[in-house]
């Protein structure tokens, strides 16, 4: 059976045909996806929404609300984390029976600590977004200013070339 190299086009190929002739004739683009939407077998959707730790079946260890100080709460979940592995050393040592119980605990704050550091994450956006756009009006800013300063000096060679041509 020969197959060919590439596939046909597919049949919507045809809307843009008068495309040459008049750019207008072409319809359309669909619509952004507001919502949900299946992908690939999978739903998604298009908000941004970070879903809450008891959504996902994991006890929450650090206080709810939107007043959470995330510096303090991470450093607090980092002590807890060490101080966990600490203690999964000694169980291993001590009492190998009890290790899933304490690699369930240290899971917890992994998740806990991994739910914070994307809390952090939109404003962690909006920062970089910022530095980059302030990073870009100085380097625009110094290249005004090479401009004219470049123009300052070919101003003055034209000034001194003008000079010596009306003085002899």
């Amino acid at each position: 059976m020969a197959t060919a190299t590439y596939p046909p086009p597919p049949p919507y190929y045809r809307l843009y045909k008068d495309h040459l002739e008049d750019p207008n004739s072409a319809p359309e683009p669909p619509p952004p996806i507001e919502g949900t939407y299946v992908s690939f077998g999978g739903n998604y959707t298009t908000e941004d929404v970070l879903p809450s730790l008891e959504e996902q079946g994991v006890p929450q260890l650090y206080p709810k609300g939107p007043n959470v100080d995330y510096k303090k709460e991470l450093r607090s979940l980092n002590r807890e984390l060490q101080l966990h592995i600490l203690e999964l050393a000694d169980v291993l040592v001590e009492r190998p029976s009890q290790y899933a119980k304490r690699v369930g605990e240290i899971s917890s704050i992994f998740k806990n600590l991994h739910h914070l550091l994307n809390s952090v994450r939109p404003h962690q956006a909006r920062a970089t977004l910022i530095h980059i756009l302030e990073l870009q009006i100085q380097r625009r800013k110094q290249a005004v200013e090479d401009i004219k300063r470049r123009r300052e000096e070919a101003q003055g060679l034209l000034r001194e070339a003008l000079g010596t041509l009306d003085g002899h």
